[in-house]
């Protein structure tokens, strides 16, 4: 026993010892017994230091990359004195972009000394008929000069980095965070609409437009890599995406501030130069978001002179879109203006993207819930004043009519305009609404509440629609075909589900809508036969809100995208550029049979033939392509 307990004592001892060494032992000692290398040490060091020098090079880079792209430029754009809500100005009785014509008082200063030279136009707040400003117009020469300034500034912008043009956009970004109020005023002022619907169709969707270029526009732009086949396994492929040089936008009224940031953001990512023809109706708030843009772009370094905005009449706005210097056309309006973009468009070669109108559908199955999406429902119909995907047809399932009624009706009636609901753009709608609404109800439909101007009590020269719901509609009414651009619910009942699609199909327009179940794979069978553009499944208008989906319309709702992969590459010209695997060491030559001029045509046309059925054929009729191809070489 006591010699068994001094062997283990003995191994302990040692064991002790071993860890003590091991504790103790340095570096140096640790690399010269691993590091056996057949070169001298001098030269290890010198590998090392080569490694070490490359690939600090290359994380330096990556890290100042990593820095610029994160790098906000805070700048100061000041606010007008009109966004203020607390601001009240010169009241006009019968507001128009022409009342400056009606009234000279309300021409500015200058008028005296130009006037003579250039027309006007009169800016106001719609909610309230006040006046904002009147603006001189542009001229074709002005415009025409616009459009080249945009196009001289346009190489210098086009060699900036992804991390320099993710700069900028964060810096808008945090522009837009900081002043949120004020550019949610500035909308409000200038189109009449309620400061709700101007953060949800103005500022949610800039943010969202902004993440994902952050996060997917370089990915998206970046050069891809395409797959090749048995015969060019030698080659290797990528699609390029390059800047198309100076675009277009055209734009609508109802989202001012939206409706130029697209454009100029997605633009000016893909490395063009922008040129935005605002409407004439939202020129005051324009000119301001415009503004804006600039000042971030000088704080950022780069000059102002890549984005133009243009405010101008229809008559000069069509000699731009025919400016041999545009090379995209976005156009964002009425069916019968889309018609002459496109046709200008096409004299002058270049691609468009044009959205125009739509009779948006709540398509009811009659597994919808009716008190879950009354909400949702209530959404959709109040923003159609003002959206071009607002919800303007509800088709209810007749069993569920009554009940649908019962639901919405105390709603729509308790909704307050200029609290819950904005303005129309002008009163100029106005007429029509009330002449599409009186032919309805001569042909049976009953206008349950609603269906005609609103005097505001405080406002009363302010151009306001009643909320109005209509039952009682057929397909073949004009309140079922024609884009209102108010909000009118009109409800009309069907029996069966496919004879609806089928009115659906029928239908011009092919814009967005809606389908509202419990039933998952009865909304998907409807939501796919449904011919538009955007489908929003127990929803509305989502697919907006994402700005990684593509966004358009089929039919006479226009065609093209913005938005998502689809839109941002639309903005480039696209190169397909293939080269050797390995470079000089592999390429293609030309096969003695088919070299020119020819020596034999038969033994030429064996050649090819074997190498079809060699390379695209399939069992004998590969091995026949082989020796077809052995024979003739």
């Amino acid at each position: 026993m006591l010699a068994l307990t001094e062997h283990f004592g003995r191994a302990s001892s040692a064991w002790d010892s071993a860890l003590a060494r091991v504790a103790n032992i340095t570096l140096g000692e640790i690399w010269s017994s691993v590091n056996y290398h057949p070169f001298p040490r001098s030269v290890n060091v010198l590998a090392i230091t080569l490694v070490v020098l490359y690939m600090g090079k290359i994380w330096g880079r990556r890290l100042y990359t990593y820095r610029r792209a994160r790098e906000i430029r805070a700048y100061h754009w000041p606010v007008p004195e009109e966004a203020s809500r607390k601001w009240t100005g010169r009241v006009i009785e019968t507001p128009s972009i022409s009342s400056h014509l009606e009234d000279e008082s309300l021409l500015p200063p200058s008028f005296s000394k130009d006037g003579a030279q250039r027309s006007h136009i009169t800016c106001y707040d719609p909610s309230t008929a006040y006046h904002l400003t009147t603006l001189p117009l542009l001229s074709a020469e002005d415009v025409a000069q616009q459009i080249q300034r945009a196009d001289n500034a346009q190489p210098t912008w086009a060699a900036t980095t992804f991390a320099e043009r993710q700069s900028f956009l964060r810096s808008i970004k945090a522009w837009i965070l900081r002043d949120m109020d004020a550019i949610v005023d500035v909308a409000c002022r200038d189109t009449g609409k309620i400061r709700v619907d101007a953060v949800l169709g103005e500022i949610l969707t800039v943010l969202s437009k902004i993440d994902w270029l952050l996060s997917y526009g370089e990915t998206t732009l970046s050069p891809n890599k395409r797959p090749t086949n048995l015969m060019l396994a030698h080659k290797i492929s990528h699609v390029h995406y390059q800047p198309l040089g100076t675009v277009l936008a055209l734009v609508s009224w109802n989202y001012s501030f939206h409706n130029m940031l697209s454009p100029i953001l997605a633009g000016l990512f893909a490395g063009n130069a922008v040129v935005v023809k605002c409407s004439e109706q939202v020129a005051w708030s324009s000119l301001w978001y415009m503004g804006g843009v600039k000042a971030c772009l000088r704080a950022c370094g780069i000059s102002p002179e890549v984005v133009q905005l243009v405010v101008c009449l229809p008559d000069v706005a069509e000699t731009i879109t025919r400016n041999p210097l545009v090379q995209h056309i976005t156009f964002i309006g009425s069916e019968p203006v889309g018609k002459k973009v496109a046709l200008a468009a096409a004299e002058i070669m270049v691609p468009t993207c044009i959205e125009l109108g739509g009779k948006d559908p709540a398509f009811l199955l009659p597994s919808a819930n009716l008190k879950q999406f009354a909400s949702t429902w209530l959404r959709a119909n109040t923003q159609a004043g003002q959206n071009c995907i607002g919800i303007e047809l509800f088709l209810v399932p007749r069993s569920l009519v009554p009940s649908f009624l019962e639901i919405m009706l105390p709603r729509i009636s308790a909704l307050r305009p200029g609290l819950d609901l904005s303005s129309l753009i002008s009163h100029a709608p106005i007429a029509r609404l009330q002449t599409i609404l009186a032919q309805a109800e001569s042909s049976g439909a009953r206008i349950l509440t609603g269906g005609k101007p609103y005097s505001h009590p405080d406002f009363p020269h302010a151009s306001y629609f009643e909320p109005t719901l209509i039952t009682d509609v057929t397909m073949d009414m004009d309140v079922a075909k024609e884009e209102l651009f108010a909000p009118v619910m009109t409800v009309v009942p069907y029996d069966d589900v496919d004879e609806a699609v089928g009115w659906m199909k029928k239908s011009r327009f092919g814009l967005g809508g809606g389908v509202y179940g419990d039933d998952r794979e009865e909304c998907r069978r409807v939501a796919q036969q449904l011919e538009c553009g955007m489908v929003s499944i127990n929803d509305f208008g989502v697919f907006y809100l994402n700005q990684a989906m593509p966004f358009g319309g089929v039919k006479a709702s226009g065609h093209g995208r913005f938005g998502g992969e689809e839109g941002l590459r639309s903005l480039c010209a696209v190169k397909a550029i293939t080269e050797d695997r390995f470079f000089s060491w592999i390429r293609t030559p030309i096969p003695k049979p088919v070299d020119y001029p020819l020596v034999n045509a038969d033994k030429a046309y064996g050649f090819l033939d074997g190498l079809v059925g060699m390379f695209y054929g399939s069992g004998w009729r590969r091995v026949g392509g082989i020796g077809k191809l052995i024979r003739n070489a």
